[in-house]
């Protein structure tokens, strides 16, 4: 139930319950207050929210403090954005939907990718709302599997072609050798690149393909945090 549709009307109707399950109109995140407090809130006209945080910039936005009007780049809806966030960003969407369809409509991928790949990029693009871009050639002029403008963070999943000669040591030292310029371009561009192992994840299971979400996931959340710390 949205917060916007949350009605005295409605929780008379339900008056059985003593909590409901709400969606915070700012982050977009579900959260539980109880019947009590929506009422208060309710009669006093006050939107609700999941926390402190969330209150403050979703008031600041309907006031106009530190915010402005832009256009989504996908499907050009407008929508109130900060303007601490749109510096941040080369690119403006209305929703990780819209982040992720032009994304999709835009990247140059390689010949080949692995299900792994595009079960990561899924998640990823569910998770978090910034620019993430994927297969994309052109920031050191060779393909990384995932990089992250934002926090100048790369991300590349080596199977075990990088590893063991399965078509032979000339192909294998060659891709060595690609490895090796990857790694020196994005030290050249001071791009943090992380390198995964996944020569270990030979056939795709959704339950085994969550713990390497999981690991890139981490990565990027303690860079965050830290360039919070730092901020």
């Amino acid at each position: 139930m949205l917060s916007s549709e949350i009605t005295l009307k409605f929780l008379e109707q339900y008056s059985n319950k003593d909590s409901f399950k709400i969606i915070c109109p700012y982050c977009g995140k579900y959260f539980e207050r109880d019947k009590k407090y929506l009422k208060n809130n309710l009669t006093r006209n006050r939107s609700i929210l999941c926390s402190l945080s969330c209150s403050t910039k979703f008031r600041n936005i309907r006031l106009g403090y530190g915010a402005k009007t832009i256009y989504c780049e996908n499907c050009n809806q407008s929508f109130a954005k900060h303007n601490s966030q749109i510096k941040k960003t080369k690119h403006n969407f209305c929703s990780n939907s819209c982040a992720c369809s032009f994304a999709n409509k835009n990247k140059t991928y390689g010949q080949k990718r692995s299900k792994l790949e595009i079960f990561i990029e899924k998640q990823l693009c569910e998770q978090y709302d910034f620019e993430i871009l994927f297969n994309n050639k052109k920031i050191i002029n060779s393909e990384l599997d995932i990089f992250v403008p934002s926090l100048m963070l790369a991300f590349e999943l080596n199977g075990i072609f990088h590893y063991e000669p399965i078509f032979g040591q000339d192909k294998l030292n060659y891709i060595k050798n690609n490895d090796d310029r990857k790694l020196q371009a994005c030290l050249e561009k001071q791009i943090e690149l992380c390198i995964i192992d996944s020569s270990g994840f030979k056939y795709f299971k959704p339950d085994k393909a969550i713990a390497y979400f999981e690991i890139i996931k981490n990565i990027i959340d303690s860079k965050l945090l830290s360039n919070n710390r730092i901020k």
